[in-house]
């Protein structure tokens, strides 16, 4: 009917980027920068998983294989190029990693790096599941990471980016202070839930090497031509009092590829370049700022 409101979430109200208050990151920088890599962990012969070649029927060896990939040999590279570039990363772990290869995410656990949750697995998606299923998932998943890394994520990543509607209520009674599912702003935003509020903390759909690389077949090349055009315009807009997180989101089974590898090497030395102009920092480090700036200053 003509006026009827669309079906809404309630979790955060609209506010225009361009007319929020001003504030700074540390240092008084205004653009932060985080790398989000995931280290995911995939079920063989069952289950979802993303896809080289169109996938034929399980065991699908060749997708699988090429997953295992990114755990055997595309992370450690990645891990040597983060290294010599000085750089910081969240590491988005599929709990069931622990179980697969441990030394991977102690790995980047030992260099400082932040650990987010990323559910049990990539193989699974948890935002079909009834609420009782759902919240046993987060349990069992955060569970598993404290167990191994000595303290509970801060943050979350579902696999997939799946959510059910109850997936804010149900992080914020877990403990957790934000998550990074919804891609909806530049800015972190306060999300509202049955028992208080969780951060958003912006990740990025189109800097993200799956639906880049993946869904739109773009080279490599092109790919990282997309986070250098992302960085330099993101510095013109913080140039103009805006406060903008940027988020890279990796997956090492594709950049981690050699030849991915090495134009990825290119954006991140033209960022690490401009260290001093902007905050290199990890997606927990911009939740604990932003959620310590005084009321009002994060839109809600």
């Amino acid at each position: 009917m003509a006026g009827t409101p669309l079906a809404g979430h309630d979790r955060y109200g609209y506010s225009a980027i361009t007319r929020r208050p001003a504030t700074a990151w540390p240092h008084g920088t205004r653009l932060a920068v985080y790398l989000g890599l995931n280290l995911e962990h995939f079920a063989f012969g069952e289950g979802l998983g993303a896809e080289l070649a169109p996938g034929g029927p399980h065991p699908d060896v060749l997708n699988y294989a090429w997953r295992d990939y990114g755990n055997r040999v595309g992370a450690w590279r990645l891990l040597e190029l983060f290294d010599s570039l000085a750089l910081p990363c969240s590491a988005i772990v599929n709990a069931s990693i622990y179980d697969h290869c441990p030394e991977l995410p102690a790995a980047f656990q030992a260099r400082g790096d932040e650990i987010v949750g990323h559910g049990h697995s990539n193989s699974e998606r948890q935002g079909v599941l009834p609420e009782a299923e759902e919240a046993a998932l987060i349990r069992r998943a955060t569970d598993a990471i404290a167990r191994h890394s000595g303290a509970p994520p801060k943050g979350w990543l579902g696999p997939w980016i799946s959510q059910s509607l109850r997936t804010p209520d149900l992080l914020q009674e877990a403990g957790y202070d934000y998550l990074l599912d919804w891609c909806h702003d530049d800015q972190p935003v306060w999300m509202r839930t049955r028992a208080g509020r969780i951060l958003s903390v912006p990740y990025p759909q189109e800097l993200n090497d799956i639906p880049a690389i993946v869904a739109r077949k773009m080279n490599a090349d092109a790919f990282a031509d997309m986070v250098i055009g992302q960085f330099d315009e993101m510095l013109e807009q913080q140039a103009h009092g805006q406060t903008l997180v940027m988020g890279v989101a990796l997956h090492p089974y594709i950049v981690g590829q050699p030849y991915r590898l090495r134009q990825l090497r290119r954006a991140l030395a033209h960022i690490a370049a401009r260290r001093g102009e902007v905050w290199i920092t990890t997606a927990g480090a911009i939740a604990a700022h932003a959620a310590a700036l005084p009321p009002g200053t994060v839109p809600d």
